[in-house]
C-alpha cells in the first residue's frame, strides 16, 4: 500500500518484552521451512505446511514471522549464514576470494531452491552484513568503496550465473529420467549433421578441439573463477597483484 512504511524482520523483537515465553522461534520455524524447500522445492515450504512440520497452528505462525516475503528473508539470511568467512580477510586477496566463491557454490547446491528466489532490495540480516564485512574487508585496504563494490559484483555475477546454470542444467537432465552421458548423448544426431556440413568452422572447432565444454562442473567453476579473479588483480595496486594465484 503507498505510503505505508517497511518494516524489516530484523526491526521487530522476536518476542515481546512483557508477557509468557513464545510457544516457538523464527528459528525454528526458518529451519523447518529450508528443511522443507530443500526436500520439495520453495513452494512447498508454505505457512501450513511449516507448522504442521513443528506442531503449531498455521495462523499462530504469523504471529513470528508476518509474511512469506519475511520468512524467505529469514530463510536466505540463514543459509548466507552457511558460507564458512571466518578466516577472511587472511591478508592473500586472492585465496580469500576463491575461498568465498567455493563457499557460495557449495551453499547454492546443498540448498537449490535459492536459485528461484529473486529479491531486489538486499534484507540486511546479519550473516548477511557479516559477509558483507568479512569479503569487502579482503580488497578494502586497496581499493575505494566504489571500485571494491564494482568488482565484487562482477565476482557474485560470475558465480551467480554459473551456479544457475549448473542447476538449470541438472534439473533439466533430472527431468528427462536419463542420465547425464544419455541426455547429453541426444544431441550428438543434429551435431555430426553440423560438422559435416562444413558451413560452421567455429562451431566445428569446438567441437572437436575444445577442452572445455569436456571438463567437471568443478573444473569449468575453476577456471572460470580463476579468469574473473584475473581481472580483479588488474584492477589492483601493483603491489597487491602479485598475490599467490593457486
Amino acid at each position: 500500500m503507498a505510503g505505508v512504511e517497511h518494516v524489516s524482520i530484523w526491526m521487530r523483537p522476536e518476542r515481546p518484552a512483557r508477557g509468557p515465553k513464545p510457544a516457538y522461534s523464527r528459528a525454528q520455524i526458518t529451519d523447518a521451512a529450508i528443511r522443507i524447500a530443500d526436500a520439495e522445492g520453495l513452494e512447498a515450504a508454505t505457512m501450513r505446511r511449516i507448522a504442521a512440520e513443528i506442531g503449531a497452528g498455521a495462523m499462530s505462525l504469523y504471529r513470528y514471522v508476518p509474511s512469506r516475503d519475511d520468512l524467505i528473508e529469514l530463510m536466505a539470511d540463514r543459509l548466507m549464514g552457511e558460507i564458512d568467512v571466518a578466516g577472511l580477510p587472511s591478508g592473500d586477496w586472492r585465496a580469500d576470494l576463491t575461498h568465498y566463491a567455493g563457499e557460495v557454490r557449495a551453499m547454492w547446491l546443498r540448498h537449490r531452491w535459492i536459485a528461484t528466489v529473486q529479491r531486489s532490495l538486499a534484507g540486511l540480516g546479519p550473516s548477511q552484513l557479516l559477509l558483507i564485512e568479512r569479503v569487502m574487508g579482503v580488497l578494502d585496504p586497496h581499493l575505494s568503496i566504489d571500485e571494491n563494490l564494482g568488482l565484487m559484483a562482477i565476482l557474485h555475477g560470475y558465480v551467480e550465473s554459473a551456479v544457475r546454470e549448473e542447476i538449470s542444467s541438472a534439473e533439466e537432465v533430472r527431468r528427462s529420467g536419463l542420465s547425464e552421458p544419455e541426455w547429453m548423448a541426444r544431441s550428438s544426431p543434429r551435431i555430426r549433421q553440423i560438422v559435416g556440413s562444413g558451413e560452421y568452422p567455429i562451431f566445428t572447432k569446438i567441437v572437436m578441439e575444445a577442452r572445455h565444454p569436456r571438463l567437471s562442473r568443478d573444473d569449468q567453476f575453476r577456471y572460470g573463477l580463476e579468469r574473473v579473479l584475473d581481472c580483479i588483480a588488474a584492477a589492483l595496486p601493483e603491489p597487491r597483484r602479485r598475490s599467490r594465484r593457486r
